[in-house]
């Protein structure tokens, strides 16, 4: 049994002894409740490999040295099938023992910039936008647009928008960073393949207790909106551009109707961007955690290749290759998305057995 398993078990009894110790309905008594509560799925798991491995014990026992061959026969099967039901507990005590990514289950803002590459790269944020607004309906999570700068032939050289559902984040983090696509642009009369690029950024929705912001430290400016919107766009200042002064981080929001309406969005998208900025210095921190990481979170890591005459998506930091583009643009990123799930996991796995 694994170390950290052993000790776990020691701390779930401590915990009971402790209980009986403690007044009923006490803070202490409902905190120490709590957290034991919190460590019985894996107790239970512990009890049945524990019977387990005494089972093997006997039957090993009877295999060998049993009088009776019949009876020796029959021990030899059910320890074939006492040995992978070990085995599989195994894994999910492992997967247990793991450090719990706390903001997995957060709603996210996603924003999504062209790099280089002029028009094209525009068409490819496009692209990508479609791909994640596609999966999000295909887990049928929300998705809504906080602010979008069209290029109008359907590409964007910015978009930002936010996801709601369940385990949100958990899914969509290791989307961070610059996608790279490779194909033969419609304008391109002479048939040459052009690299594009453009980076994303996906960030867990920060709330007040996230997160506190002084707003002496927020500059916020309002001016008439631009581009397609109404009759209001020109006739009004509707827009709202808010600048973080000991970050410098600028957020503008003009694609509500009302002041107010885009002064809450730029707030939320500005929250999210503070928050995710203190995660990454955490992250950096932890060098342990780093370990585990898929890539190395950076912004600006070049994680994965689209490229069209092939057909296949290439997930660089784990080495994946899937001849599907065409779906995988289409929402249908499970098996991509599970992939890095997986590997994250294993990565962590190794990082508790070393």
């Amino acid at each position: 049994m694994h170390p950290k398993a052993v000790e776990l078990m020691k701390k779930y009894e401590e915990a009971g002894e402790k209980l009986g110790s403690l007044a009923p309905g006490s803070k202490e008594f409902i905190t120490v409740a709590k957290e034991r509560s919190e460590m019985e799925p894996f107790v239970q798991k512990y009890i049945e490999i524990d019977g387990i491995e005494k089972a093997i014990k006997d039957n090993t026992e009877i295999a060998h040295n049993d009088p009776d061959p019949e009876m020796r026969e029959m021990a030899k099967e059910e320890l074939a099938e006492m040995e992978s039901r070990k085995e599989a507990l195994e894994k999910e005590i492992l997967m247990m023992l793991l450090p719990q990514d706390n903001m997995r289950k957060k709603n996210i803002i996603v924003e999504i910039r062209a790099g280089a590459g002029g028009d094209e790269a525009a068409l490819f944020a496009g692209d990508l936008f479609r791909m994640y607004t596609r999966y999000a309906e295909a887990k049928r999570w929300k998705y809504d647009i906080m602010s979008a700068n069209e290029i109008g032939i359907g590409g964007y050289k910015e978009v930002i928008f936010a996801i709601k559902g369940k385990e949100v984040y958990g899914h969509l983090k290791y989307e961070s960073g610059v996608h790279r696509v490779q194909r033969v642009p419609l304008t391109e009369s002479g048939g040459r393949i052009h690299t594009s690029t453009a980076s994303v950024a996906v960030m867990p929705e920060a709330d007040d207790v996230d997160l506190v912001i002084d707003e002496k430290d927020i500059k916020v400016d309002v001016f008439r909106a631009s581009g397609a919107g109404g009759q209001h766009v020109n006739k009004t200042d509707s827009a709202v551009r808010m600048t973080h002064i000991p970050t410098g981080i600028v957020v503008s929001c003009q694609d509500e109707r009302s002041q107010l309406q885009n002064r809450e969005r730029a707030m939320q998208v500005l929250r999210a961007k503070l928050f995710d900025l203190e995660q990454q210095k955490k992250m950096q921190e932890e060098v342990e955690k780093r370990r585990a990481m898929i890539g190395s979170g950076d912004r600006a890591e070049k994680i994965r290749t689209y490229n069209f005459q092939q057909g296949r998506v290439t997930d660089h930091r784990i080495n994946l290759t899937l001849y599907k583009l065409e779906s995988i643009l289409n929402g249908d990123m499970d098996e991509l998305i599970n992939a890095l799930i997986l590997s994250e996991q294993e990565a962590l796995i190794k990082g508790l057995e070393s």
